[in-house]
């Protein structure tokens, strides 16, 4: 493509890596959160070689990585602009649209004028509606949702109404359909970010969550740098839940992944073809698995996994550039399990010269910009400034 700097960009969103610092931390009650730092002392220290060699220890003091940086890389922190801290808010802000009224919540449950009519849709009444933890309440009402064939409904401190079920009483397609009603009647003031479909399987005692979850996630209110992509002709490959977050907007295609592990597998396979491309990847269980569940050890085996595979990554790049950053924070250190306004990592690896220090970025939009400006393409009428030159490359 002319214009282009690089055939193919790998943006690789490690969901909820927050690395503190958010300068609004405390007008969301989460002053001193900082998720990879306090993960790192709670364990008495992460080993990260890889992304200690691409800066990340210049971002916060993590034990166990040093603050260095190897030649080819660059590093430095993004700074959310938009009012929330949710997956969907994230994202979008990444991608040019930055949200000046946060979406709602509800810390005592939905109203009847959204539950009421939920029921008479579905024809069954529903379990729960109250914040909760995703592996906590089906612990707890499981059982009864087994003998009633009732909806498990819950929201946390995130934009969110959730239904679990259970695979052998509801079918995935029946919950998905039940989540596109939740999505209808969930318009106007009870707008939330996101309806997600959370089933599980296994027997009292000893339920667990299933890999098929999804997001049904509000329409995006712009045209997002997505949508310029592709307009130019570049091949942009959703990765895990960004078809959903998007609403398929501005993607080729999109792929759902199992885990963490899964989608750098499916990741690997997008780098692969021909540019110009966009791969742009949400690995989730970081969040959804250890985040929420305030579990230090198993985030940071997580984090110590995907440092393992990031030279794969890098290896696929074939003259690309790969971005690595986060949509929020989630501490597993703190009290609640909901996610932490953060600043988060921008790491970057496929460079020539450097290492280069991308300072503390203003939006999390000056990623898509770069991205953008990386392949060649023109953007208007959204946020963000590219640091594409901060990186080496012209002008």
């Amino acid at each position: 493509m002319a214009g282009a700097h690089v055939p193919r960009v790998c943006v690789l969103v490690c969901d909820s890596w927050g690395v503190g610092d958010a300068p609004d931390a405390a007008a969301y009650g989460d002053a001193g959160s900082d998720t990879l730092g306090n993960t790192s002392r709670a364990v008495g220290g992460l080993r990260m070689p890889n992304l200690e060699a691409m800066g990340l220890g210049y971002l916060t003091s993590i034990e166990g990585v040093a603050p260095r940086a190897d030649p080819g890389t660059g590093h430095g922190r993004a700074t959310e602009i938009s009012a929330g801290k949710d997956t969907t808010t994230g994202h979008w802000e990444m991608m040019g649209i930055a949200l000046d009224h946060p979406f709602p919540s509800y810390p005592g449950g939905f109203p009847p004028e959204v539950i009421e009519p939920f029921v008479a849709a579905i024809g069954r009444p529903v379990l729960g509606n109250v914040p909760a933890s995703g592996t906590e309440i089906i612990a707890e009402l499981g059982e009864e949702h087994l003998r009633t064939g009732a909806p498990i409904v819950y929201t946390s401190g995130d934009s969110v109404f959730q239904i679990a079920t259970h695979v052998d009483v509801v079918s995935l397609d029946q919950l998905y359909g039940w989540c596109r009603i939740a999505r209808g009647i969930l318009r106007g003031e009870h707008a939330v970010g996101r309806v997600i479909a959370r089933p599980f399987g296994g027997r009292p005692g000893a339920f667990v969550r299933r890999p098929e979850r999804r997001d049904f996630s509000l329409e995006p209110p712009g045209q997002t740098i997505l949508d310029a992509l592709v307009g130019a002709g570049v091949d942009v490959q959703g990765v895990g839940k960004i078809g959903d977050i998007f609403c398929g907007h501005g993607l080729s295609g999109s792929t759902y992944s199992d885990s963490n592990d899964h989608g750098v597998d499916l990741t690997l396979e997008r780098l692969g073809r021909p540019g110009p491309s966009l791969v742009f990847t949400n690995l989730v269980d970081f969040d959804s698995k250890f985040g929420h569940r305030n579990d230090p050890p198993g985030y940071a085996a997580a984090a110590e996994a995907l440092d393992r595979r990031i030279p794969e990554v890098t290896d696929a790049l074939d003259g690309g550039v790969l971005l690595l950053t986060g949509d929020h924070g989630c501490d597993p250190t703190t009290q609640p399990t909901d996610h932490s306004r953060e600043r988060t990592p921008l790491l970057a690896s496929g460079l020539s010269g450097g290492p280069y220090d991308l300072g503390t970025r203003a939006t999390f939009a000056d990623l898509g910009r770069t991205v953008a400006d990386l392949l060649g393409v023109r953007v208007d009428g959204v946020h963000g400034s590219s640091f594409a030159q901060a990186m080496g490359f012209s002008a």
